[in-house]
Formats: structure tokens, sequence, C-alpha cells
């Protein structure tokens, strides 16, 4: 038995400890979520009541229109991560196919713009949609398609070097051959270079699609009708009250918001750990 433990039993106990320090939170949050009290202090005790009252009453209440706020979430986070992937995926190729003047340049600038924090950006985002929507109101303040052409200035990113890093362990002996048959980069491109790259494609749409759905800063800047909100900034509105504020309401909907990214990463799992090293492999 000593023996055992100090081989490997060691090691089953740091993953149970890890494993129930990681799961306390969810588990309290589904507590808080069953007890109809809707209090903190009242969900100390796990389990103690248990009811689907806040589930209700997040469908059934006009004042916090849940189920918009889901369905205008779910628009924002898979249009942003398609728009995204697509551009990162255009740059990349530029970066890791064509050899160009500025081509170093533009990769540490990349590299560069994303040292600075997102807050920094907030007032130059505000007043360059206020502008836009002057012009075009369907991309201005207050539209989810003008988030939507917002996050997709994160493309050119972290995403960028990702899918770059893929590109570049793709040999160059294949765009060779397809050259000869008479393809233009066009059809390499979208023939070869996306169906052999899925796996950090996969990666990637997962990030975008995770970081918008948890994305509170520029939402809350850009949406104003109450209708019209994400779920970060409409649930917030539940507990930006101290004194009433909806705890119960906020667990619930935190619970059922993030379902999709749940089934999306057990959707794509098996690409994760693939694209992710290969990725980072040069």
């Amino acid at each position: 038995m000593t023996k055992w433990f100090t081989d490997t039993g060691w090691r089953h106990l740091v993953a149970l400890a890890v494993l129930v320090f990681a799961l306390f939170p969810i588990v309290f949050v589904i507590s808080a979520s069953l007890n109809p009290a809707g209090t903190l202090t009242a969900s100390n005790q796990l389990f103690s009541r248990i009811g689907t009252d806040n589930y209700e009453a997040l469908f059934n209440t006009p004042v916090f229109p849940f189920p918009r706020w889901f369905l205008n979430t779910m628009f924002v986070a898979v249009a942003t991560a398609v728009l995204q992937v697509f551009v990162a995926c255009l740059a990349a190729y530029a970066f890791s196919r064509f050899r160009f003047a500025g081509r170093r340049i533009g990769l540490l600038g990349l590299l560069l713009i994303q040292m600075f924090p997102q807050i920094l950006a907030a007032i130059a985002i505000f007043l360059l949609v206020f502008e836009i929507g002057n012009l075009f109101p369907a991309i201005g303040l207050g539209s989810t398609l003008g988030l939507v052409f917002v996050y997709m200035g994160g493309a050119l990113g972290v995403s960028t070097f990702l899918i770059k890093g893929f590109f570049d362990t793709v040999p160059k002996e294949l765009d060779e051959a397809m050259k000869v048959d008479g393809a233009s980069h066009t059809r390499i491109f979208f023939t070869m270079i996306l169906p052999l790259s899925a796996p950090v494609l996969a990666v990637v749409v997962l990030l975008a699609f995770i970081t918008t759905l948890n994305e509170f800063l520029v939402a809350s800047i850009i949406l104003t009708a109450p209708e019209d909100l994400t779920l970060a900034v409409g649930l917030y509105g539940l507990v930006s009250n101290f004194l009433n504020a909806q705890w119960g309401f906020f667990a619930a909907g935190s619970l059922l918001g993030a379902i999709p990214a749940v089934l999306l990463f057990l959707w794509l799992q098996k690409y994760v750990v693939s694209g992710l090293t290969a990725g980072a492999g040069k």
C-alpha cells in the first residue's frame, strides 16, 4: 500500500483535489439556480431547497427578455466565429505562402497590438461606430450586426498566428503540384489548405465563440436597447443593483448560456489537442 501511494497513489489524490476545486463553483451555481429564494446567502447550504422557479421566471418575465438575449448572443457568437476564422485564414495564408515587403513588420505589428488591453480602445470604438451609424444605421450603435463587425477586428491577432503556424506545416510541394495542374491560389486555398487545416480551424472557432460569448465591455458600449443585449450584458443588469440583485436568475441564466459552449467543445474536442500543438509548431 505504501509503495503504491508513493508511486502513483498521490497522483490520484492530487487529481481528485483539483477536480473538486474545479467543480465546486459549478455545483454552487447549480444549487443557487435551483434555490427559489434567489439569494447567495440562502444558497450556502447546497441544494437545501430545490425548485424551477428561477428558470421559469427567465422565460416568463418581460422585464428581462432572456430568450431574446440568448438568441442575440448565439447570432453574434456564431457570426463572429465564422467571419473571424475566415478573415484570419486569408491573412494567415498570405503570411505563410507569400513573400512581400513589410511581411515581418506586419506580423510583429499584429503581435504588438495584442499587448494592449481592450479597454484602451473603448472610446475609439464607440466614436467610430457612432459615426458609421450616421451613414449606415444598420451597423451603428444599438445594432448586433455592428457588434459583429467590431468583433471581427480581433481576427488579425492570435488567431492569425495560430493558423499561420499550422499552414507552415503543410508542405509547399503540395502547392507546387497543384500549380502544375493549373490551380490558382484561390483553388489551392479552398480545396487543399482549408480541408487539411480542419484541426486548427476547429480550435480557432471554439476560442472565438467562447470569447464572444463572454465578452462584456464592447457589447455594453454598442448595444443600447434592453431587447438587443447579449447574455453577458443582460445578466449583469440582474445583479448590478446590490440591494435588488437577482442572483437566482443570474445563476440560472449563466448555466443556460454556458450550454452551447460546452456542446461545441464536446463536438470539437477531438481536434483541440492536435490543432493547438500543430499550430504552435512554428
